[in-house]
């Protein structure tokens, strides 16, 4: 019973918060009349622009990352291989045989499961590159986008349980990244 309360308690003072905002709502000096309230998911945003699309396709191409990918698929395949003759010798088999043979399959599955982490770990990599370079783009967009169309409140997406598809700004804040990064680039 204590935690509906305590549910209660922060709706309603949600509730109290997004009506005691009000109409009018001070951006940069100037005050703006509107009561909208919009959505964004900031990493959608970010990992959803062409710019990180293209940067994460071109991670993928790159030869580092195709030959892990091909080793990872190696040992994936070794490993169906040998559990395929366990299958079809494992009656045959001396004890010794099935415990030489489970080694193997133990040294092919550390390297399919290291190669996963190696992986995992440019993918890490990658992700925290393209943060740090788009992620102050992001912040300008969203700045810029909040000021044009007079929001006066701005809630994540994770903190929304409901929200109507069209106050979310989303798409606008990645175009907009976009549209940054095209500006920032050299003309030739």
């Amino acid at each position: 019973m204590g935690k509906i309360r305590t549910i209660f308690l922060v709706l309603l003072s949600s509730l109290v918060a997004v009506t005691s905002v009000g109409v009018l709502a001070e951006v940069e000096g100037a005050v703006v009349n509107s009561d909208r309230i919009a959505v964004v998911d900031s990493a959608v945003a970010i990992f959803g622009s062409a710019t990180a699309q293209e940067k994460l396709r071109q991670a993928e191409q790159s030869s580092d990352f195709l030959s892990l990918k091909a080793k990872y698929e190696s040992s994936s395949a070794d490993l169906q291989a040998m559990a395929k003759e366990v299958e079809s010798k494992r009656l045959t088999w001396s004890q010794e045989q099935a415990a030489e043979h489970q080694k193997k399959m133990g040294y092919a599955k550390a390297d399919a499961d290291l190669t996963v982490q190696k992986i995992k770990a440019e993918q890490q990599q990658l992700q925290q590159s393209i943060l740090q370079e788009l992620g102050p783009l992001a912040e300008q967009a969203l700045q810029e986008i909040v000021k044009e169309e007079g929001i006066a409140v701005l809630l994540r997406a994770e903190a929304v349980l409901i929200a109507n598809p069209e106050a979310s700004i989303t798409a606008k804040v990645a175009a907009r990244i976009d549209q940054k990064v095209e500006q920032a680039k050299p003309q030739e």
